[in-house]
């Protein structure tokens, strides 16, 4: 800038010393002309960011622009995107992101835990990174080093957490109506769902199993925890209340102690049967073996705190209160989901 008024100021001098007629008796010189202004560069104002930001970590995430190269480091986060609408612009995920179909044909990174592939993220040069309650600040400071903006969410302690964390991603991604629609119509089916619930009259005990590798001592989920919560909304009581936390082994005796109504098998997905569960020794002593109610679930919609959370919630409550929801004439996606069927007896 110094150099410009330095450079104008010499124009006005030469202007000013510019040649004029030299003067006679009988003429007035003309008066020199003002020399005209010189236009001075104005600064380009920066645009403001796209977005600013809070995560879960209580760190301020800028995005400059709209992002167009995503990166999801869990299933839920990949399944948030693509039901805002935002799954042709997701470039990575993590292994186990296999829904909606069309998450199978964005490059993996591999595994998230309990290390990342930063080499595969970086090349894939991505403008935002959701990252899921299982990265750690120090991974995700990792990431931040190498010029990378990631977004933390954390695990999800409730339903309606999940339906913010929906809102945030549309926020992110610049689909805040798509993901409007999504939670409203997610909301719906809740209330629904919630109301027939209401009707009923009994609260069956249920065992939610986890993890078979010893079936005398298989795992389940503790008080407070996520399925507990689930199980309770859909109209149950969740015999894993009685462990010292949310998540644990239940010994087969207190299993039998309690003799639960309902088996369900958060297993199936890890090839699970009703069938294996009867031929497990001295678990014929369960009156839920004996009755044949032993139910395999689709378990992705009820550990992955994601859109196709309230197909969890309805999932569970049609086998705790099948009273409340008879099957439909035409099956909704949920029902294809889960493929679920009848009990063996």
């Amino acid at each position: 800038m110094r150099r410009i008024l330095g450079f104008a100021l010499i124009l006005m001098i030469l202007a000013g010393c510019a040649g004029a007629p030299s003067p006679t008796p009988t003429a007035t010189p003309p008066p020199t002309p003002a020399p005209s202004p010189t236009a001075l560069p104005t600064a380009t104002p920066t645009p403001a960011p796209f977005l600013s930001a809070t995560d879960d970590f209580g760190r301020t995430v800028v995005l400059q622009a709209r992002p167009q190269r995503i990166v999801t480091l869990a299933p839920s986060a990949t399944e948030m995107i693509f039901a805002v609408g935002a799954g042709d612009r997701l470039v990575g995920r993590d292994e186990l992101s296999d829904y909606p179909p069309e998450a199978k044909k964005v490059p993996s990174i591999g595994g998230t835990y309990p290390s990342i592939n930063t080499e595969a993220i970086v090349a894939l040069r991505p403008d935002l990174i959701l990252a899921p309650g299982v990265i750690s600040p120090e991974q995700v400071k990792a990431l931040e080093d190498l010029g990378l903006v990631v977004f933390h969410q954390r695990t999800p302690k409730d339903i309606e957490e999940i339906f913010q964390q929906i809102l945030m991603v549309g926020r992110l991604t610049g689909n805040t109506e798509q993901a409007g629609k999504v939670v409203a119509d997610l909301r719906s089916r809740l209330a629904a769902i919630e109301e027939k619930v209401r009707q009923t009259r009994t609260r069956p005990k249920v065992f939610y199993e986890l993890d078979a590798t010893d079936p005398g001592k298989p795992w389940t989920a503790g008080p407070g925890s996520f399925i507990d919560r689930l199980i309770a909304r859909a109209g149950g009581q969740n015999v894993g209340a009685s462990l010292s936390s949310e998540w644990g082994q239940i010994s087969l005796e207190e299993l039998i102690r309690q003799d639960p109504d309902l088996i369900i098998l958060g297993t199936a997905n890890y090839g699970e049967t009703p069938e294996k569960v009867r031929q497990r020794p001295g678990w014929n002593r369960l009156r839920a073996v004996r009755e044949g109610r032993i139910y395999p679930i689709n378990a992705d919609l009820i550990s992955r705190p994601g859109p196709r959370i309230v197909d969890g919630l309805e999932a569970l409550a049609r086998i705790i209160h099948p009273e409340q929801f008879p099957q439909p004439a035409v099956k909704r996606p949920v029902e294809i989901a889960l493929q679920l069927p009848a009990p063996v007896r």
